[in-house]
């Protein structure tokens, strides 16, 4: 259908307004990330003893910062003025993260981690948005996330769900980088954050889906609430996620030497 004069196309105005309430939302998940991380340290590199963190909550916690940033980036992507900039420096940040593991930290080593796939998916998504724009958004946003599920468990050979698999795929497709990219991870294949094109890009969809939504509803007139140091580590998100492990584990690394 032809777009609606209240959604925002993918090259909007230099004048778009910014809403606070996304960098708000955003700094107050950077700030559970942070969080989360610093746990990740204590536990797997200082040895500190807390089994609940490998367990449910732990992965509980884990999927919700994570599906907050990718439904985020995917519901912003429409608000971005230069796609292929930001696509391209956020993927980047994610080269520099993967060479800095492998030369200092090979045993925590981050190979396609979620700023390598939210920079990708970013890029993907400048050539599928014109025929993306022709799909309805309710239409788009149920696609995405029935699509997103089937392929939940493809990283581990399955299509469908842990509870209702579907299918088991063929072990030829699981080789190599490449493949692993993109979601048929190698056997071989390590990486401490492990976020493949496939299933995520389908989640990020949805994002991108449910901002046509809000547009297309007015309902953008909402995303005003605003919390100024939060929306302040927002803006900022993509620096902090750069410095935050350095410093988190330069910070425990003293404390372990001194204490």
């Amino acid at each position: 259908m032809p777009t609606s004069a209240a959604e925002p196309t993918g090259t909007p105005p230099a004048a778009r307004p910014r809403y606070p309430f996304l960098d708000l939302l955003r700094g107050a998940t950077l700030l559970s990330m942070v969080a989360y991380h610093a746990v990740w340290d204590l536990v797997f590199v200082f040895g500190v003893g807390w089994p609940w963190f490998w367990g449910t909550a732990g992965f509980l916690w884990q999927q919700s910062i994570c599906w907050v940033f990718i439904l985020l980036s995917g519901f912003c992507w429409p608000l971005g003025h230069r796609p292929l900039r930001h696509g391209l420096l956020v993927l980047g940040a994610g080269v520099l993260v993967s060479v800095s593991t492998l030369l200092f930290m090979p045993q925590s080593r981050v190979l396609f981690g979620i700023l390598t796939f939210l920079g990708s998916a970013t890029l993907l998504l400048i050539p599928l948005e014109p025929l993306l724009r022709k799909i309805h958004p309710y239409a788009g946003l149920a696609s995405a996330f029935v699509l997103f599920m089937l392929l939940r468990n493809v990283n581990d050979g399955i299509l469908g769900t842990s509870l209702l698999p579907l299918l088991q795929l063929p072990q030829a497709l699981y080789h190599g980088y490449v493949a692993s990219f993109l979601g048929f991870t190698d056997p071989d294949f390590f990486s401490t954050d492990y976020f493949s094109l496939l299933p995520w890009f389908f989640l990020f969809l949805c994002g991108y889906f449910g901002n046509r939504i809000v547009w297309r509803h007015g309902l953008q007139k909402y995303l005003t609430c605003r919390v100024p140091w939060l929306g302040f580590l927002g803006r900022h998100s993509l620096l902090i996620y750069l410095l935050h492990q350095p410093l988190l584990y330069t910070c425990f690394l003293l404390a372990d030497t001194l204490l």
